[in-house]
């Protein structure tokens, strides 16, 4: 945590960018397993590097999952699962994933339209809620930056939950997204690679320092 801040960096493939961002100051490693993404990795590739990973939380990365897939990726060794999820799908569906890897462990990332907000009946299924640039395609991973003034919104409003900005952070831009939506978490992609699922190792380092420059200014 750089000052109250935390940081995930996302779509890692490899320890040794795992061991980069870990050093540089990361709080949380996110490996994507959506079949979908450039940056995807099985639950064979996840378990075949796990013991040369840094110690820091792992987060499963999915999209919709079925029953009984997030119980499969806790039992191939992560620690949290962000599930990725249309807006308007059941809430049912929410609670089962609830209830499969317990509440305290989801993170929430749904896929909100431009003028729809987190459906309320969400918001007491898990403590973390991850707000991505929205795409009438994709389920993140779009390298643009979102809805900054929504997020701001949404954290101001139900300060007891955990939220995360994502979509489109550099390190040239995180530090006006910090100032802009007073984030207190942020994840970050295809703002530190050099290509899909590959790491920029000197754009890791800087992303870090205008976070702590940020940080500083705010302090």
């Amino acid at each position: 945590m750089i000052d109250g801040i935390q940081v995930k960096i996302c779509g890692l493939t490899s320890p040794g960018d795992a061991d980069v961002a870990a050093a540089s100051g990361a709080d949380y490693l996110g490996f994507i397993l959506h079949p979908g993404s450039p940056r995807c990795v099985t639950q064979g590739d996840f378990r075949a590097m796990a013991g040369r990973l840094p110690k820091r939380p792992r987060v499963a990365v999915c999209v919709e999952p079925a029953p009984g897939a997030l119980s499969a990726m806790r039992g191939a060794g992560f620690d949290l699962f962000q599930v990725h999820f249309r807006h308007d799908i059941p809430v049912a569906t929410i609670e089962a994933c609830s209830r499969e890897v317990g509440m305290d462990k989801l993170w929430l990332a749904p896929k909100l339209p431009p003028g729809v907000d987190v459906p309320e009946a969400w918001l007491a299924l898990a403590p973390c809620i991850l707000l991505d640039t929205f795409d009438p395609i994709l389920f993140g991973g779009t390298g643009r930056t979102g809805d900054w003034p929504k997020f701001r919104r949404h954290a101001e409003a139900h300060p007891e939950k955990t939220w995360i900005l994502s979509g489109g952070l550099t390190p040239g831009n995180v530090g006006a997204a910090l100032a802009g939506t007073g984030a207190h978490f942020v994840d970050v992609n295809s703002g530190v690679e050099s290509a899909p699922g590959v790491k920029d190792h000197g754009k890791l380092r800087a992303f870090f320092a205008a976070v702590r420059g940020a940080a500083g200014a705010v302090a």
